[in-house]
């Protein structure tokens, strides 16, 4: 036993003797030095990594280039391009971090129908990496895409929705250039109130969609207020091709005033039917078709007096002049500048309308909106827009903060004379008087035109 337990002993010293044997051994790598007190390496240190830099901004929209709004539709593309050329080639881009870079519109035929739009919205965001999307002509494409906006986060502004039901379903992101629809037919009938107070039956005839809804559902109300009689109230099918009996009703109510319309088909078949029919009223005001110098080459005479109201006219007074005179920044081309760029794109015989320049005035706020923030993330330019207030050459731009809805910009009221486009309402805006009563069908088919 004592043999076993010395011999444990010696082996727990030999063992003892090898570890303290190890730990004395040097290393065969040479150990690192401390190091000794030095000046600073002059080298540059690697900076952190930073996001690649932007090289462009893209808009991306869907235009109705075929179908019932292809007029419409290539009226806004051109006012977009005339836009894109002062943006770009003037201004120098857009600023984004502190540099100007290229702002471009990416867009696709919807051909004028619901089907196609939320698709092509699907692709501009996920497949073309659009940073702010821009909404279709009319309020129906509009809403059906607004969907699509909500769910991506995109800033999306409106140029040709102006329904205002648009802007009561809580979207986040939508954001409003022009009026909105409930204002459109308030300046006829202020007019008619100014200076024909004997003047007090109204007929209300217009297409069965949300956008003519929304404009007739406002101008009723408005009518009201102001101790009108709406004596005739009733809508017609989208994309009609016989107004006859409905017109033949109204024409029963013996109104003083009409006032009526959808988009530019139905609006020229009213205004011809009416023609036919003898259906005669002391002022008539139709939506969106008499804007378009198609209207009056396609009716000639018949055009003569026949008014409606527009989000812009050529000669209307929004100049740096007048931003400095209303305390406002005034932003974009003149409106010189931009008919020079429209004609460049469009064509020295195509005149713009205000299809054209609320498509050219949602540009120009976006590029406003990037400018200020300095980015294009869809919380920031959105939380922008609710500040902004300027003016460009298509009017004033505020909107709502709450809802997106313009409440800055002001429609004018026109009248064709002698085959021109007077701007007669509102009297600040006004480029010629009023003719009224206008000429009756009888006397239009005899040449007479609504001149003085």
């Amino acid at each position: 036993m004592k043999g076993k337990i010395l011999l444990l002993v010696v082996i727990a010293v030999v063992l003892g003797l090898a570890i303290a044997g190890c730990a004395e051994k040097k290393p065969s790598e040479t150990p690192t030095p401390t190091p000794a007190k030095k000046e600073t390496p002059v080298s540059t240190p690697t900076p952190a990594p930073t996001q690649p830099q932007v090289e462009k901004v893209v808009v991306g929209g869907t235009l109705s280039l075929s179908g019932k709004f292809a007029n419409e539709g290539k009226l806004s593309l051109w006012g977009i391009q005339a836009a894109l050329k002062w943006i770009n080639d003037v201004h120098g881009g857009v600023n984004v971090g502190g540099k100007k870079v290229k702002l471009e519109f990416k867009y696709y035929d919807d051909e004028s129908k619901k089907e196609t739009v939320q698709s092509f919205y699907e692709r501009l965001v996920t497949v073309d990496k659009a940073d702010v999307l821009l909404a279709p002509y009319s309020s129906g494409l509009t809403l059906a895409a607004a969907p699509i906006a909500e769910k991506y986060g995109k800033l999306y502004v409106s140029h040709g929705g102006a329904s205002d039901r648009i802007f009561e379903q809580g979207y986040e992101y939508v954001v409003q250039v022009l009026s909105p629809a409930s204002k459109y037919q308030s300046g006829a009938l202020d007019l008619i109130k100014s200076i024909d107070p004997s003047a007090k039956r109204v007929a209300l005839i217009y297409e069965d969609n949300e956008f003519a809804k929304s404009v007739f559902r406002g101008a009723k109300e408005h009518a009201e207020e102001l101790g009108f009689e709406v004596v005739f109230d009733k809508t017609y099918p989208k994309n009609p091709t016989d107004l006859t009996p409905l017109l033949s009703e109204m024409k029963a109510a013996n109104p003083d005033i009409v006032l009526g319309g959808g988009h530019f088909a139905d609006g020229q078949l009213l205004v011809t039917q009416m023609a036919d029919l003898k259906v005669n009223a002391k002022f008539i005001s139709i939506i969106v078709a008499p804007a378009l110098p198609k209207f009056y080459e396609a009716l000639g005479t018949r055009a003569e007096g026949i008014a409606g109201p527009g989000q812009w006219e050529i000669g209307v007074k929004y100049s740096p002049e007048a931003a400095k005179q209303a305390g406002l920044e005034y932003y974009g081309p003149t409106q010189e500048e931009f008919l020079k760029y429209f004609h460049e794109v469009a064509g020295e015989d195509v005149q713009p309308d205000y299809h054209a320049a609320e498509a050219a005035g949602a540009i120009l706020a976006i590029a406003k909106a990037i400018d200020t923030a300095g980015t294009t993330d869809s919380k920031a330019l959105r939380d922008t827009f609710s500040k902004l207030e300027f003016m460009t050459f298509f009017g004033n731009f505020k909107i709502d903060p709450q809802t997106g809805k313009q409440v800055g910009h002001e429609m004018v009221l026109f009248q064709w004379q002698g085959g021109k486009k007077v701007i007669i309402w509102p009297p600040e805006a006004a480029t010629g008087e009023p003719y009224y009563p206008i000429p009756t069908w009888e006397e239009k088919e005899q040449g007479k035109l609504a001149t003085k």
